[in-house]
């Protein structure tokens, strides 16, 4: 390899990776084997060996240093697989539980608007004794469809509470100074930490707002929201834990203290941990205990950071973090995908891939010292021949070897990318529930808006329109996931909207406003299906309706409010956070029959057809989550399904919502054709044994097999060694410094035989091999392919064929092998050097 390996890595990691050690060990037991077959040939054979010898050396020093840097990538591959996979969790967690605080931040600020609940606190400070009941129902039916909060409290500006949803706090008075920070902020406050107004709790979650006078815009008190946050935590930790708890996620504070804990037996809430916000793969030692560590840190969502200081972080032990079994993901594959996919290790792992080449270079080099070996014995027979097949078969005992190691790091590889493929697709839905839970949330709530509920019992009357379309101005610029937010009469005529106002005076479809003033309470709510609207400029989008009831009587539905998700806008939001700029990935939301809702590829928009295997969908709708490696567009991809299973009660009820699947595609290269496959797969292996006979070296020129007399050749010699000189139009590529008989070194010029055989222009191969041949007192090398090996053939074995009239072709015979199911073309010589030699150059 190209990078030396990091022994400080291997010597941190190696010992708690019980697997590749038991690799190391069987490649190390190859080394005796080398030395064996050394030592064999220095007693048995030691003038033929002599030439023989550096070369077995030199194989055996760069077999040594190849398994050191194959156990150097095993190694890192498997940290990297754990650091990312680590990092990956903690990111999403805080991903998911910012963009949740976020909704939070919007529903204060609209609920501290609320007409019903700013008056009664006006006539509070008028020094008049309203009804408490009617506004307290209220809150209650405000945190009832909001299940995320456990109490909604009104307070006055002294602290006095006022009114709450929960009935079972008997606080008079709050004495947190959040009451006082409110009061003088411009908006929202967020707190975290122990407050009295959740008594009882170590700790809480509270965003608050003042509340101001609908008529003078005095401050009137603070509304203040109780967010169920240990709940969502632990639904946040559950996800995203990992299945098999070897390592615990954890969320913290500005000062890497722990808020919570995924296993708080493990690491307790309160305690210091060491933070890795460089994401390096150093471990850190925490209570005796070495750990790696990924922390994440809040990217933000429509500006809101989070809150300040908050951090994610996954530590798994180093003791447990290797221990996992994954799939064998490689053992599914057809023996044509699996191949197809390795020759692309270069685009998805480049140290994978430059192990592949070290190990063929290595496998280069045996066959070469055994094809030379052969050439120069001229064929089994004499002492040097058992050593050759010993040599053979430890280079055959070495590249299985080394082939089976590298299989088990393409294992960790493709276990890797479906592992992050997995869970991308499932934060993809995640973030889709959590968001069209908030929108059937949304509609239901602002439905109950007081400003709302007159508007539309009194009828039409002079302002309506205005002051309807104020109230929905003011939400949606609190609520940007949206792009309309609309209202409508009885009759299904829109009264007021955002946005461009030429659909005021439309009106909604019969079916639709059937549906809402059809629904049995104001905790039902009606979803469109995903379709194109022209309320989204007949784009398909999600548009939720909720039935807006008489301030008086509930069962008298007046009219709807309809919101119109800003899908184009927020669900392609989402897919880029579940990439995340990844290289040859591609997202997608799409219904269980793959009709795409949203993509990041813009050959398949919104509304196409997604050509994916539909096994792959089936599964992940019934079991929940499918992954696999398919073929798709033309290329080898890793695909990953997720089924939207709900969050909290959305998607409780069966066939509200509509069912969405997530798929992710990354891709490794394109499909291999036959052609290229079988040119991979390498050639055939020789069966036919002849006793008596001529011996040919046998090779490789542009896939195809090919021979010449053994008695013309010399060696083969790598084509590094080859000096290349200026293109001419010929074949000639360069010039090469060779040994003469006479002990001096000389130079012959170097052809390349795939443009000579087929006299085209050609691209030579960068790990070829040279071989010399001679023909009187000419010497010239032939670049090839690569040697295949030195075979015995019988006379029989070759005839001539119909090019052997035409005095150009450099072919005139072929020999069966195999049966007659295997030809090879046997080259002449003398007309190769004739070729040469009219093309005006003549070779020393």
């Amino acid at each position: 390899m190209n990078q030396e390996p990091d022994n400080g890595l291997v010597e941190a990691f190696l010992p708690t990776m019980q697997d590749v050690m038991r690799r190391q060990a069987a490649l190390h037991e190859l080394h005796q084997t080398w030395r064996l077959i050394e030592a064999s040939a220095k007693m048995n054979c030691p003038v033929e060996a002599r030439l023989l010898l550096p070369a077995v050396l030199a194989t055996r020093t760069g077999l040594v240093q190849l398994e050191r840097d194959l156990v150097a990538n095993m190694v890192s591959e498997k940290v990297r697989q754990v650091v990312q996979d680590a990092a990956t969790r903690a990111q999403y967690a805080l991903d998911l539980l910012v963009r949740n605080l976020f909704e939070r931040t919007a529903d204060v600020g609209f609920l501290a608007a609320d007409l019903d609940l700013c008056r009664f606190l006006a006539r509070l400070a008028a020094g008049e004794a309203p009804e408490r009941e009617p506004v307290r129902r209220r809150l209650v039916a405000y945190r009832d469809k909001y299940t995320v909060y456990d109490d909604i409290v009104l307070l006055a500006p002294d602290g006095a509470v006022l009114l709450r949803a929960d009935p079972g706090d008997g606080l008079a008075r709050s004495s947190d100074p959040l009451v006082a920070a409110t009061l003088a902020a411009p908006g929202y406050v967020e707190t975290f930490r122990a407050s009295d107004l959740r008594p009882g709790a170590p700790r809480a979650l509270l965003y608050s707002q003042a509340m101001r006078d609908p008529d003078s815009g005095a401050i009137l008190g603070v509304l203040c929201l109780s967010f169920r946050f240990e709940h969502e935590l632990a639904a946040i930790f559950q996800a995203y834990g990992g299945a098999d708890r070897r390592a615990n996620l954890l969320l913290l504070d500005a000062d890497d203290c722990v808020v919570g804990s995924l296993d708080p037996l493990w690491i307790a809430p309160g305690v210091r941990v060491p933070v890795n916000l460089d994401g390096d793969a150093a471990p850190r030692l925490f209570a005796g205990r070495e750990y790696l560590v990924a922390t994440s840190v809040s990217q933000g969502y429509q500006g809101y950071p989070g809150p300040p200081g908050w951090k994610t972080q996954v530590m798994a032990p180093l003791d447990l973090a290797f221990r996992g079994a994954h799939p064998d993901a490689a053992a599914q594959l057809a023996p044509r995908m699996l191949q197809g996919l390795l020759s692309h290790a270069h685009t998805f792992s480049p140290a994978l891939h430059a192990l592949m080449a070290s190990v063929l270079g290595a496998t280069r080099a045996i066959k070469r010292i055994v094809w030379n070996g052969k050439v120069a014995a001229g064929g089994a027979g004499d002492r040097l021949g058992p050593v050759l097949d010993q040599i053979a078969e430890a280079g055959e005992r070495s590249d299985a070897a080394f082939s089976q190691s590298i299989q088990g790091l393409y294992q960790t590889v493709l276990a890797s990318s479906l592992q992050a493929a997995g869970a991308t697709a499932q934060l993809l839905v995640d973030m889709l529930d959590r968001s069209l839970y908030e929108r059937a949330n949304d509609c239901r709530w602002w439905a109950l808006a007081g400003q709302l509920r007159q508007a539309l019992a009194a009828g039409d009357s002079p302002g309506r329109a205005e002051a309807i379309g104020a109230l929905l101005r003011h939400i949606n610029g609190l609520y940007t996931v949206y792009s309309r937010l609309f209202v409508y009469d009885r009759t299904g005529r829109i009264v007021a909207a955002t946005g461009a106002q030429d659909v005021v005076g439309s009106r909604i479809e019969g079916d639709t406003l059937g549906a809402v003033c059809g629904l049995r309470s104001e905790m039902d709510h009606y979803a469109e299906p995903f379709a194109p609207t022209p309320l989204y400029d007949g784009r398909p989008t999600f548009v939720y309706h909720a039935a807006i009831r008489h301030p008086e009587r509930d069962t008298a539905v007046v009219g709807g409010i309809g919101i119109v998700f800003d899908s184009a806008v927020e669900l392609r939001d989402m897919l880029d956070a579940g990439v995340a700029g990844r290289a040859g990935m591609q997202a997608f939301l799409v219904s269980p029959d793959g009709r795409v809702l949203c993509g990041t590829d813009p050959a398949w928009p919104a509304g196409a057809q997604l050509p994916l295997e539909r096994a792959l969908l089936d599964a992940a709708a019934r079991q929940g989550a499918a992954r696999g490696i398919v073929e798709h567009g033309g290329r080898y991809c890793v695909a990953a399904c997720a089924r939207a299973d709900g969050y909290r009660e959305f998607r409780a009820d069966a066939g509200r919502e509509q069912p969405v699947l997530s798929v992710l595609l990354q891709s490794f290269g394109p499909v291999r054709t036959e052609a290229e496959l079988a040119a991979l797969a390498g050639p055939e292996r020789i069966r036919t044994e002849h006793e008596h006979g001529l011996d040919y070296a046998l090779f490789q020129v542009d896939g195809v097999l090919m021979a010449l007399d053994a008695g013309a050749v010399m060696e083969a010699l790598p084509v590094a060694r080859v000096k290349r000189t200026p293109p001419t139009s010929g074949a000639r590529i360069g010039m090469l410094d060779v040994d003469a008989d006479d002990g001096r070194r000389g130079v012959v010029w170097v052809f390349d035989l795939a443009r000579l055989v087929s006299g085209r222009p050609h691209a030579p191969r960068a790990d070829g091999q040279v071989i010399l041949v001679r023909h009187s007192a000419t010497t010239v090398g032939l670049l090839v392919d690569d040697v295949h090996s030195v075979q015995r053939f019988d006379p029989a074995a070759s005839a001539a064929f119909a090019l052997a009239g035409d005095a150009a072709a450099l072919s005139t015979k072929l020999l069966e092998a195999n049966g007659g199911e295997l030809l090879i073309q046997e080259l002449d010589v003398q007309r190769i050097l004739a070729r040469i030699c009219g093309a005006g150059v003549v070779a020393a």
